[in-house]
């Protein structure tokens, strides 16, 4: 990576231009792909021994070629034209099934929209997902762990006004392999509309991000390009609705050539078992779900010989953390920095960088992209001085889609986006992610920023995971609560040992007041933690109290 022949002195990275933006659709993708591979894996299906097939397929261990996937991808193209025209958005509402990735790129091959709809949403919250998105069609699957998916399309589907189509996914694949296959398929602007990705909603109402296919290409490509990945085998346990399974693992395998192995849904057993399965050289995961792999590794024997990279972004990685997947993974992990409006990726670490940066920072702006840390002016900071992340590039959103006001609070008219992330950037461009202004809390005047404080309590050596957050107090203004998970068999110690523990590491008015226990931590489909949703049930007595004896 290029960097300013001279150290920097203002938080400010500008745009690294020696790498060419790829101007060409997700369909274009796959074409070039064919072109030079036909004949390499391109996606393999996983899912659990125990499971029937979601979409009605008569395995459960399927594959395909490029030249397959491709065929499959022009045959859903025509399928689609036959009833949609280019333009129209259409929803998918279900978990990693090989046909979500079909339809992802016969949608881009059809020039329509492809609308991601996290499938553990409950029809209210699927209907404001069709609604919003205006879809003229909803795809699902008609089981997922207990939930009678073809009730709840129809009801969401009936809840929006004007008429939304609602087609189940099994046996559909049959059908549109024998469906006619009838006139040229359109020209697709590259700048055009691909997806819309609602936000995780760690802090509210999602809203629709709508990205473009040039931005959406070109950065999992710069993503691959950074961490060296070509004619890799790419484990992939993260969601296809979330940018880190249809950009970062879909579309960054078919920038490289590479292998996808599509895991059905995250269980540590079924991740690990692939991994050993499919020789997979690289896994990506939320910093929460290597914990459960490291956990299962503990309990199984897997041969991970093959394993060379692991990724993780999402949430901040503790030094502890990155520390255990090198140990007990035997494969170097990246990070990345991102978040759906800039479709994803802005800052990564790379595997030549040193141990203390891949631990301590997200890395350099990827290229392309100029990144900025600005005060509470909208000025550019010293650097090392604590500010806003913001970022601006080919890969920004095109807008919130039908919410014009939110728009322009994110992207501001000279094309910087804000992202509501605090971070620090040093002499190197090298950037730190510190917190979220909306999670920062504020203690009788005092900034605490909670991802100080779990990054010290992960060091503990029974603490698994934890989350802080404020509790609103009518002297302080807020206190320091603290929702800890403690590692599978170990013992349990005290809030009185934990708070003296963070004593030895960070100041008094830092260190939690409130302490909470979790067996598990409710987070959003992409495995952030909802922090509104543990102050809820704090506010309302619903967390466990960790004994102070």
């Amino acid at each position: 990576m290029a960097q300013p022949s001279i150290p920097l002195k203002a938080s400010y990275w500008p745009a690294d231009t020696s790498r060419e933006v790829l101007d060409i659709t997700e369909g274009q993708a796959l074409r070039e792909a064919t072109l030079l591979a036909p004949e390499r894996w391109a996606l393999v299906e996983k899912m659990p021994g125990t499971w029937t097939s979601l979409t009605g397929a008569g395995a459960t261990d399927r594959r395909w070629t490029y030249a397959q996937l491709l065929d499959d991808a022009t045959a859903c193209a025509h399928w689609l034209l036959q009833r949609y025209h280019p333009g129209q958005h259409i929803c998918l509402w279900a978990p990693n099934v090989p046909e979500w990735v079909i339809l992802q790129y016969g949608a881009s091959l059809a020039g329509m929209v492809l609308v991601t709809a996290n499938p553990a949403l409950r029809a209210p919250e699927l209907q404001y997902v069709l609604s919003q998105s205006r879809s003229c069609a909803l795809f699902h699957i008609d089981q997922f762990r207990g939930s009678d998916m073809v009730d709840m399309a129809r009801t969401a589907a009936d809840g929006v006004k004007g008429e939304v189509d609602v087609i189940s996914l099994s046996g559909w694949l049959a059908r549109v392999r024998k469906s006619p296959r009838e006139g040229r398929l359109p020209e697709v602007d590259p700048r055009g509309p691909a997806q819309i990705q609602y936000t995780s909603g760690t802090t509210g109402a999602p809203k629709g991000a709508l990205l473009h296919h040039m931005g959406l290409v070109t950065n999992a490509c710069f993503v691959a390009a950074r961490s060296l990945q070509h004619k890799d085998v790419h484990i992939c346990p993260m969601p296809l609705f979330h940018t880190a399974g249809s950009v970062m693992s879909v579309l960054g395998c078919v920038t490289t050539l590479s292998t996808l192995v599509l895991v059905a849904t995250f269980e540590p057993d079924l991740v690990l078992q692939a991994t050993e399965d499919e020789r997979g050289t690289r896994l990506s995961g939320v910093p929460t779900m290597l914990l459960a792999l490291l956990e299962q590794r503990r309990a199984r024997t897997y041969d991970l010989s093959s394993l060379q990279l692991a990724m993780s972004g999402g949430a901040p990685v503790p030094v502890a953390l990155t520390e255990r997947v090198r140990a007990e993974l035997g494969c170097d992990l990246v990070t990345v920095y991102g978040q759906t409006e800039l479709s994803p990726i802005v800052c990564q670490t790379a595997p030549d960088d040193s141990a203390q940066d891949k631990a301590q920072t997200a890395g350099q702006p990827l290229w392309h992209v100029e990144v900025r840390i600005t005060g509470p002016l909208g000025d550019v900071l010293p650097v090392g001085e604590e500010g806003e992340i913001q970022a601006r590039g080919y890969q920004t959103m095109l807008e919130y889609f039908a919410q014009p006001e939110a728009t322009a609070q994110t992207l501001l008219g000279d094309g910087w986006v804000r992202t509501g992330d605090l971070g620090v950037m040093d002499e190197r461009g090298y950037c730190r992610v510190t917190g979220r202004l909306k999670d920062m809390i504020i203690r009788g005047g005092e900034n605490i920023y909670p991802a100080q404080v779990e990054g010290v309590l992960m060091k503990h050596p029974v603490v698994a995971d934890a989350a802080v957050f404020g509790m609103a107090d009518a002297h302080w203004g807020e206190r320091v609560a603290a929702a800890v998970r403690f590692k599978p068999g170990a013992d349990v110690c005290t809030a009185e040992d934990l708070r003296q523990f963070c004593r030895q590491h960070i100041a008094p008015h830092k260190t939690p007041e409130h302490w909470f226990i979790c067996e598990a931590f409710p987070l959003t489909g992409s495995g952030k933690v909802q922090k509104y949703r543990l102050k809820e049930l704090a506010r309302q007595q619903q967390l466990r109290t960790l004994s102070c004896q």
